[in-house]
């Protein structure tokens, strides 16, 4: 959770309409920092060529700087100036862009985006989002905004203002209420090497990625919990989205003094004396159970519960996502 912050700024909160909008592009040309929704997550945004723009970014979430940071650009034209698209990354391009996919590419001569956003990689992170609130912005700003979620480092995923508000006051310039979002985990990233790797589940479920490839995505080893290694892409650390109440995952019951996060028409034994139970989807919808992800572990966790069951969640579609970004919030920490 954040800290008090003795050098706090004014953060001022503004609708997401066409003022909102020119005072966010605005915000970035003179390096400041914008959370903003998009389909997935609300994003903390900052000009990616700004290289002090995106140490005060890293400062105000209190992201370690080897965690790089992806760039959200307006076109494919765009994503072109600063990443060199093989054959799969165009394809990949062409099926799910603008959405919620991220591609990690090779770096275009030229390529723009600091390195302090590439953490000195010679790769580069890209996507074109398909929120409008997002792509208008984009287009304002004119240039790519790299844009991590908009929550202190390792914290639980905002998906509405408020909840950026929660972690964010003070450290960030403005917020732009948009509403909640629509997908509710973050971006799948493929990264598109020799062999194209899953690098993170997210908001396009593998199976559609492996289909329109025709090929299975490799998948690398999951992260330890002690290891120090820099990640390829972001999301990729051992203990990240989590709340401050250890989370138990695939709970066949509710101990005392637990809160229940349910999947699913069916309960748990000892649920009824659960200290609060908030049912991700009654009807085992997995998008719905993604909308509700992240707020819901807010809402749990604001409850005072010492731990928070997990009902088990079939690893299908966006089941996948949902239980890496589980994994990682019961990870030890």
């Amino acid at each position: 959770m954040p800290v008090p912050d003795t050098n706090a700024i004014e953060t001022r909160i503004l609708p997401a309409d066409a003022a909102g909008i020119t005072q966010a592009a605005a915000t970035f040309a003179r390096g400041g920092l914008v959370a903003f929704p998009t389909e997935t997550v609300y994003g903390l945004g900052a000009d990616a060529a700004n290289a002090a723009a995106i140490a005060r970014l890293y400062q105000a979430k209190g992201r370690p700087a080897f965690n790089p940071l992806i760039a959200h650009v307006a076109n494919i034209a765009a994503a072109r100036r600063i990443g060199r698209f093989d054959a799969t990354a165009e394809r990949l391009a062409d099926a799910f862009w603008p959405g919620p996919l991220t591609l990690v590419v090779p770096q275009a001569p030229g390529c723009t985006v600091a390195d302090l956003a590439t953490a000195g990689l010679d790769t580069v992170a890209i996507r074109i989002p398909s929120h409008p609130i997002a792509r208008a912005l984009l287009a304002a700003f004119g240039g790519a905004v790299v844009a991590p979620s908009a929550n202190i480092s390792g914290h639980v995923s905002p998906t509405t203002a408020a909840h950026v508000a929660a972690d964010l006051t003070g450290r960030i310039d403005l917020i732009l209420d948009g509403g909640p979002v629509e997908v509710g985990v973050e971006s799948t990233i493929v990264g598109c090497f020799e062999q194209p790797t899953l690098l993170r589940p997210g908001g396009v479920p593998s199976e559609a990625i492996e289909t329109m490839l025709d090929r299975p995505l490799t998948r690398p080893a999951p992260a330890e919990p002690e290891a120090s290694e820099q990640p390829l892409a972001p999301g990729m650390l051992a203990s990240h989205y989590a709340p401050r109440a250890r989370v138990r995952l695939d709970a066949s019951e509710v101990a005392p003094g637990e809160a229940l996060l349910a999947f699913g028409p069916l309960t748990l034994p000892g649920a009824a004396q659960a200290v609060a139970v908030l049912n991700l989807s009654p009807s085992g919808d997995p998008a719905e159970a993604a909308m509700h992800l992240f707020g819901y572990l807010r809402s749990l966790d604001a409850k005072g519960a010492r731990s928070i069951a997990v009902m088990p969640i079939p690893n299908d579609g966006l089941g996948e996502a949902i239980n890496d970004r589980l994994r990682r919030a019961a990870a030890p920490r």
